[in-house]
């Protein structure tokens, strides 16, 4: 069974394209990914992205979301999806 990340990663690369978004966790990552006169919004987490599509990747972020959900319910079910999140987080070891 697919994990979610499976369902948004690749719609989460595209958008970062898209949008211009990279990750940057120093200045010099900063100043290595950043394009010369582009004005730079810092979107938390380390995610930069340029103020201009700063809009279009919030809703981008908020329509993968909702997609990949949709997307996970139609394939596993809400049953399955369930007990893959709990063994992920391994509720079901008990240390008897």
């Amino acid at each position: 069974m697919k994990t979610f990340n499976d369902y948004i990663n690749d719609k989460h690369t595209k958008l970062f394209e898209e949008t211009g978004t990279f990750f940057a966790f120093s200045s010099e990552q900063f100043k290595e990914k950043s394009k010369p006169g582009v004005k730079y919004a810092d979107c938390g987490s380390g995610m930069i992205c340029p103020k201009e599509n700063v809009d279009k990747l919030l809703e981008g972020l908020k329509q993968a979301r909702i997609e990949a959900v949709q997307e996970d319910l139609e394939e596993n079910g809400k049953e399955a999806i369930i007990k893959r999140e709990l063994m992920n987080h391994e509720c079901f070891y008990t240390n008897d």
